[in-house]
């Protein structure tokens, strides 16, 4: 053999030893790769059978039902208020949304001018914050903006909302579900007694909501709100009843008796339709109580029979009717100023307006209201809601004790915008505690007031004895009488002097009842507001407190 043979064979040799070299190593690497994938597929789930995704199907329940029937009937309303002042330089209101204040008649219970202002604090938080950051009480010079839900309740553009919802608004716009427009709406009338209000849309054939009956309610049946809660539309939450006839406290509307409910309901819910299992409106939402601002299990209700009683006086005369005779009850049901005054149950009067349906009937304050045309009254709301829904002009039979005597004193029922046409008012100089005054019984003290004095406090004419301090937690701050109040009369006796006051307490035991007649300067007045009547009492205690 050759020299290059030789070397052709070895080169031949080596470059088949190369290719024999390669394919081991991918015969290799393709094995490894196989029996890892194997391995690793046999390690996650050797037993998982992959999951399908089945054809759409649609599973529609009673809620989901209500829901798409009620969606054309539920509107969100944007409204804004711009001073006239400030049309020309202010285009662009406020965009923190904030409630108004409303103006209020004087009612048949305690005149409170911050009433509604406390309330809404109480319920929506602080106007300086950790309130979620709604307002109330906006001052009148500056732009705002606020939101809302409706109902419709006529196909001609008739909607039901809360009167805080467009209190006061320069503008009303309106938005329908799946509808990118927004309409311009004006008021038809308000109601502030009862937070409601009536607009209207230039827009016909529209779908009204089916109307229930809110007394044919039980606490624990299903409610469903609908509405814009923070701005977002189509908002549906559920729960169910969780009181009914709810009286909040004063200084919310006139009105009361709410229903009480759990579904979820924010602010921009008021005025939206509570509905029941059957889709039918039962409520108008109003209000929650929060201390954040935000749902947390409370919500109220207007009772959807109170708001078609107003629905239909302002679409037939543009404001609501309503009766009044013109009398001041005590706020709370003491038992035991009742007591004192000969009664068991009913509402104590503690003031009669001049020229009034009551005072021309020959009601008195310190009379004890039990009944009105033979139906017991036990509190204050009861005869409101009597006296309201009655017709004026009618006569009510008022069952009445006075000085521990049964009388039946007939009531011409009165208009009420005309039995309050005019506030009435009067200014007095605050009292001056100032001085040392006498200690009595019960963790107070007393000073007498001579007539200059009282001359100079704008009590003429009215005698007593001021309360110069009352000690903190002892039984008279319990009861709720303060400094600066006049005491009258004790248990029915005149005071016109310390010492009438320690006779008389002389006599008293631990048990008994007693009661305080005072007067009292208007809360915020500063020594120049009107001085009004009132009674507090309670049941003496055990020690000499």
């Amino acid at each position: 053999m050759s020299f290059y043979d030789k070397v052709r064979r070895q080169k031949f040799l080596s470059f088949t030893l190369i290719l024999f070299t390669l394919a081991i190593g991918v015969l290799i690497g393709t094995l490894v790769q196989t029996g890892a994938k194997a391995a690793k597929e046999q390690v996650v789930a050797p037993d998982a059978t992959p999951l399908t995704i089945p054809s759409p199907v649609q599973v529609q329940n009673e809620f989901s039902k209500i829901a798409k029937r009620l969606e054309p009937c539920v509107v969100n309303i944007r409204t804004e208020y711009i001073p006239k002042k400030q049309t020309t330089t202010q285009n662009k209101p406020n965009p923190q949304f904030r409630r108004r204040q409303q103006q209020q008649d004087p009612d048949e219970g305690d005149d409170d001018d911050n009433g509604m202002q406390q309330f809404f604090q109480r319920f929506f938080g602080s106007p300086n914050g950790g309130g979620g950051g709604f307002q109330f009480g906006q001052p009148e010079e500056s732009p705002s903006a606020a939101e809302g839900s409706g109902v419709v309740v006529d196909r001609n553009g008739y909607i039901l909302t809360n009167n805080h919802v467009v209190d006061k608004a320069t503008r009303i716009k309106v938005k329908f579900m799946n509808d990118d427009n927004e309409y311009p709406a004006h008021v038809i009338g308000t109601d502030s007694d009862t937070d409601l209000a009536v607009i209207k849309v230039d827009k016909s054939n529209l779908v009204a909501a089916k109307i229930g009956n809110s007394d044919a309610l039980q606490v624990g049946d299903w409610a469903m709100a609908i509405g814009s809660p923070f701005g977002f539309q189509e908002t549906v939450t559920a729960g169910i009843i969780s009181a009914l006839a709810r009286d909040i406290g004063e200084g919310a509307t006139t009105f009361q008796h709410f229903i009480q409910t759990d579904a979820a309901i924010n602010p921009g819910n008021s005025g939206g339709p509570l509905l029941n299992i059957n889709g039918e409106v039962i409520g108008i939402n109003t209000m929650i109580a929060s201390r954040s601002g935000g749902y947390q299990g409370i919500g109220f209700a207007m009772p959807i029979n109170t708001a078609v009683k107003v629905y239909n006086d302002i679409i037939k005369e543009g404001h609501v009717t309503r009766g009044s005779i013109g009398i001041g009850l005590q706020s709370d049901n003491n038992s035991e100023l009742l007591k004192v005054y000969g009664a068991d149950h009913g509402v104590f009067v503690q003031k009669v307006y001049p020229d009034s349906p009551a005072e021309k009937a020959g009601m008195k304050v310190e009379d004890v209201v039990v009944s009105i045309n033979g139906k017991p009254i036990n509190k204050g709301q009861d005869l409101i809601d009597t006296v309201a829904d009655s017709q004026v002009g009618s006569t009510l039979k008022f069952g009445i004790i006075r000085d521990k005597k049964q009388m039946t004193l007939n009531v011409v029922v009165g208009d009420r915008t005309k039995t309050f046409a005019e506030l009435y008012g009067g200014k007095a100089a605050g009292p001056d505690s100032a001085g040392a005054g006498m200690e009595m019984r019960f963790g107070m003290t007393v000073q007498p007031l001579n007539s200059n004095a009282r001359q100079q406090m704008g009590l003429k004419g009215t005698s007593g004895v001021l309360i110069a301090s009352v000690e903190p937690g002892s039984f008279a701050d319990d009861i709720g009488l303060a400094k600066g109040d006049v005491i009258v009369e004790l248990n029915r006796q005149p005071v016109s002097q310390p010492e009438d006051v320690k006779k008389i307490q002389s006599t008293l035991k631990p048990g008994d009842a007693v009661a305080f007649h005072i007067m009292r300067q208007a809360q915020g007045s500063r020594g120049g507001g009107e001085w009004t009547s009132a009674f507090v009492a309670g049941k003496v205690p055990d020690s000499n407190q």
